[in-house]
């Protein structure tokens, strides 16, 4: 079965048997793979291609839930930035307060300490002059009897003693209730 264009001569296109053959064998083949091996090809396609959209979904999935914790992180970092403000401004103003109270408690020992020792200053003098007029009194006393040569009486002692303190006590020179200065 030759298929002739011209007549007499070799064409392009001759149908013989082998191009039958390989016609049928090829379709055969077509078929075979159609029914054997096309459905595994086609399976094992489809599973790649779900693999992949799902491998895409988790990807996806994955970027969100980053993107929500790169959210979430930088709430917290905010969050965390204003407590540490909010520490540091209350630090400042407890230093300020302590600085203030101890200040304060500072400033009152000094007037305590101040007042203490204008007490004792006070006692001290009080001490020292009792202490000058014991004396004065006693040397006064001796004086007089060296003086007068004798011994004076209980009212006499204790108005010569009064009379010498209040000079001692008053050495300007301005009479004294009592008396005069210079007797």
């Amino acid at each position: 079965m030759t298929l002739f264009l011209q007549s007499g001569e070799a064409n392009i296109l001759s149908i013989n048997g082998t191009f039958v053959i390989e016609l049928v064998a090829f379709l055969v083949m077509l078929a075979v793979l159609a029914r054997f091996a096309y459905p595994y090809i086609d399976a094992a396609a489809q599973r790649r291609q779900r693999a992949i959209a799902e491998a895409l979904e988790n990807a996806e999935r994955q970027r969100k839930e980053a993107q929500e914790e790169l959210e979430k992180a930088r709430g917290q970092l905010e969050d965390a930035r204003k407590q540490a403000q909010e520490l540091i401004a209350g630090a400042s103003r407890s230093a300020d307060q302590v600085r203030e109270d101890l200040k304060a408690k500072g400033e009152e020992e000094a007037k305590r300490l101040v007042e203490s020792a204008r007490r004792d200053i006070e006692a001290a003098r009080q001490q020292a002059l009792s202490s000058v007029q014991q004396e004065v009194a006693g040397l006064v006393v001796a004086a007089t009897e060296k003086v007068i040569g004798e011994s004076l009486d209980g009212a006499k002692h204790k108005k010569l003693i009064d009379d010498a303190i209040r000079e001692v006590a008053n050495p300007g020179g301005k009479e004294v209730s009592g008396g005069r200065r210079g007797r």
